[in-house]
């Protein structure tokens, strides 16, 4: 994957996972190195309400990469679908509507599982945007509680027992 991108024209790979002993990690700083390409880590959860905090670092990443850039994290489905979101909403200006889009099950994101709260987190963004209008970053600031988005996001347990059981998501 590191050479293709390379060949591609990548300069840079952010990895979503944060920084570990994995084995994948060890391997992608030989090949990015091997290949010249810049390894950035961040961490980001696939089954939790995103915090203030790595929202605001989220842009800051996204202002200090070098671009074109690869995102990905294990699978591909979560973590990176909600960073692209996050990437188009915040460094993009793009629609939330647009940004809800990265989040798919054709990605192999699995919408009632408890990986859902990215989605329930999006379309609560959603729903204040269209009554007031409210960039995302200011949302974020002045309205976004991710404690009570918690509290009120609801999984199906059979979804949950595929993406967890099944296909080993972490």
């Amino acid at each position: 994957m590191i050479k293709k991108a390379a060949e591609q024209g990548i300069v840079t790979v952010v990895n979503f996972r944060g920084t570990n002993e994995f084995g994948s990690n060890l391997l992608s700083e030989e090949y990015c190195q091997k290949y010249g390409l810049e390894l950035v880590y961040f961490r980001a959860l696939s089954r939790a309400a995103p915090e203030k905090e790595m929202l605001r670092e989220a842009a800051k990443l996204f202002e200090t990469l070098k671009y074109p850039a690869l995102f990905h994290c294990k699978s591909g489905a979560d973590r990176a679908g909600l960073m692209s979101a996050l990437y188009l909403l915040i460094h993009l200006k793009r629609p939330v509507e647009e940004a809800q889009k990265e989040l798919n099950w054709k990605f192999g994101h699995f919408k009632s599982a408890k990986t859902g709260i990215l989605d329930y987190f999006l379309e609560t963004y959603a729903e204040a945007h269209k009554q007031s209008g409210i960039e995302f970053m200011q949302w974020v600031d002045l309205e976004y509680d991710p404690i009570e988005l918690t509290e009120k996001f609801k999984t199906k347990s059979g979804a949950s027992f595929v993406v967890d059981r099944i296909l080993r998501r972490e």
